[in-house]
């Protein structure tokens, strides 16, 4: 790195120039690592991203007026699925509670599980200068944030756990109650069962699924000849699914739907059908007024104001100084049975 670059780091105004300087990258190549872009081998992204880190680069994200001060904005920014889900906005009220007593605001944006869309809102975030973030993510990487979290921006990932960046997460254990559904079913009976599920990149999703069918696949049941039904997005696409599988020449006795929106599209589905007595249901996520259907519905439920609070206290403590190595904790889910859980076999 040449004299002049030196002096432009020590006076603290590093460029994406001086990270592709101390790389030995172009800076096409260090523009591609931050912004997580395809096209980049392993090895350069570390070796980029090494840089980065070693000169405290900030990516300018927002035209140049995302650099950190000392002011401090009294808001924190808060990215969810979609705000408009229950569980989303548990966890939203969750944190407001949290927040509000140190006079925190929470400014909150639907991410609806599209990349670009993630990194347009954190720089939106970023832009407003908020004091600390909290980002369900959806994108292959989060190390396109490393900049900031290395200039200690504090930020606390719920949900899903962050991939490229070391950070404080909180978490429900998905695998395992993806688990307890299968052994619940199998419990009561069944050995027909199957899976419907949200889209495949979604960690949460993937998750769910594995502990589903290792659960199966322990007690001797043939997962290859489980049928499973992924890219569910809402409540239509599953009751579509739904219809299809139990209208099949071998229907299952028995259905685990993995988040709540699938759930409602297989409760319709049912209704449609008159099975809602005959078929039994587990879906993960509670929802208000499970327990009015009829049969009532047994879920394997999260706790999103535990995970709402647990994020609020974390990244409080990051905003005091808490400089503790990041960990991920985890909130584990309960089993609620109702009666769609505990029906037998046809």
């Amino acid at each position: 790195m040449s004299n002049r670059y030196q002096s432009e780091v020590a006076a603290g105004r590093p460029t994406m120039r001086h990270v592709a300087a101390l790389a030995g990258v172009g800076i096409k190549t260090v523009s591609r690592v931050m912004n997580d872009e395809p096209g980049v081998s392993e090895a350069t992204r570390l070796r980029v991203l090494g840089a980065s880190q070693q000169l405290n680069y900030q990516l300018d994200m927002a035209a140049g007026s995302l650099r950190r001060t000392g002011r401090q904005t009294q808001s924190i920014g808060l990215l969810l699925p979609s705000v408009s889900n229950p569980f989303s906005g548990e966890i939203h009220r969750a944190l407001e509670d949290a927040l509000a007593v140190r006079g925190i605001a929470v400014f909150a944006a639907s991410l609806d599980d599209d990349p670009q869309r993630e990194k347009a809102l954190v720089a939106a975030f970023l832009g407003r200068r908020v004091d600390g973030l909290v980002l369900t993510p959806i994108a292959k990487s989060q190390a396109y944030v490393i900049p900031e979290h290395s200039r200690e921006l504090p930020m606390v990932f719920i949900d899903r756990e962050p991939v490229g960046i070391d950070a404080d997460a909180v978490v429900t254990d998905n695998a395992v109650g993806g688990a307890k559904a299968a052994a619940h079913l199998l419990a009561h009976g069944h050995r027909k069962l199957a899976y419907l599920g949200d889209r495949v990149e979604i960690q949460t999703a993937r998750e769910r699924r594995r502990g589903f069918l290792e659960e199966l696949a322990a007690a001797g049941v043939a997962t290859s000849a489980v049928p499973v039904r992924e890219g569910l997005h809402d409540e239509d696409s599953a009751r579509l699914a739904a219809l299809e599988l139990l209208t099949s020449d071998d229907p299952p006795t028995a259905i685990f739907s993995s988040q709540n929106l699938v759930t409602f599209g297989v409760m319709r589905a049912l209704k449609e059908l008159n099975a809602s007595k005959h078929v039994a249901l587990v879906g993960f996520d509670d929802f208000t007024l499970a327990d009015m259907m009829e049969p009532g519905i047994t879920v394997i439920a999260q706790h999103p104001e535990r995970i709402g609070k647990r994020a609020a206290e974390r990244l409080l403590a990051r905003i005091d100084g808490d400089r503790t190595a990041p960990a991920t904790y985890v909130v584990p889910s309960e089993l609620i049975q109702r009666g769609s859980g505990e029906l037998p076999p046809a």
